[in-house]
């Protein structure tokens, strides 16, 4: 997930994109509340609160995107994942947050989709590298969709049952981001594919 995480070089500027800043004293249910705006790099440095998305990507046959970061990555450098996301920069609602980072990611666009995205769960994390409000989702494709990774944040990405991707968390020497297994802990029976939904 990219949630903040610029490359450690500071490939494409990323540090200077202005991010609303939070407060993480208000409801969950109220949404993002904004308190101020910093540019990236400085909410990275102060580790302060802000909104972030994740995608859990879905192929209808049970199984879920799973990618490698890049070693470059600041937050999380070479660890496993399971949703593609990243930072609300200012101007930007979630949902629009949402697509433009499982587009970039994976490349994985609104046409691609089987339908919107679909809503699940709002919460913070924090740990000592990244503090957010987490905005989470999950999407559909048709199996058998392509996935094109994101060269700068995506080192390899490839389709996975999510039953096997549970069993695999459970393993805590799997080096697995921490958000996003946290995320994955507050989020009942994610393993298990509802199917996509009826309001096509």
């Amino acid at each position: 997930m990219g949630r903040g995480g610029t490359t450690a070089d500071g490939t494409a500027g990323a540090g200077a994109e202005l991010v609303p800043v939070l407060d993480p004293r208000a409801p969950v249910r109220a949404g993002a509340v904004v308190v101020d705006v910093q540019p990236r790099a400085r909410v990275r440095a102060g580790n302060l609160p802000h909104a972030a998305t994740a995608v859990l990507l879905r192929d209808g046959a049970g199984r879920v995107a799973v990618h490698r970061r890049t070693t470059t990555k600041d937050v999380y450098p070479g660890a496993h994942d399971a949703v593609a996301g990243g930072v609300v920069c200012a101007g930007e609602d979630p949902d629009a947050a949402a697509a433009r980072e499982l587009a970039e990611e994976l490349g994985v666009g609104a046409g691609v989709l089987l339908t919107p995205l679909r809503p699940v769960l709002r919460r913070w994390y924090r740990d000592d590298v990244t503090h957010y409000l987490a905005f989470a989702y999950e999407a559909w494709v048709a199996p058998g969709t392509e996935l094109r990774a994101q060269p700068s944040e995506v080192a390899e990405v490839w389709w996975e049952p999510a039953v096997r991707v549970r069993e695999r968390l459970a393993d805590p020497g799997w080096a697995f981001v921490p958000d996003t297994r946290a995320l994955l802990a507050a989020w009942p029976d994610w393993w298990n594919d509802p199917g996509v939904p009826d309001d096509r």
